[in-house]
């Protein structure tokens, strides 16, 4: 999951949140590893850990 990366509008609160819901990019860009452009865009600029993305999605 590298390059840009456009949020859903709404959370489905499943689990394992998908990879494009908004949590999820929140908690990544919390984490220092997706970079912020806009509301709902973020620029994830190097791989994501299979780890780290795991918890993301938790």
């Amino acid at each position: 999951m590298t390059g840009e990366v456009k949020a859903k509008k709404r959370c489905c609160k499943s689990r394992p949140r998908c990879r494009r819901c908004p949590v999820v990019l929140k908690r990544l860009y919390e984490d220092g590893l997706a970079e912020r452009q806009s509301k709902r865009r973020y620029v994830i600029p190097k791989k994501i850990p299979k780890r780290r993305l795991k918890r993301a999605r938790a």
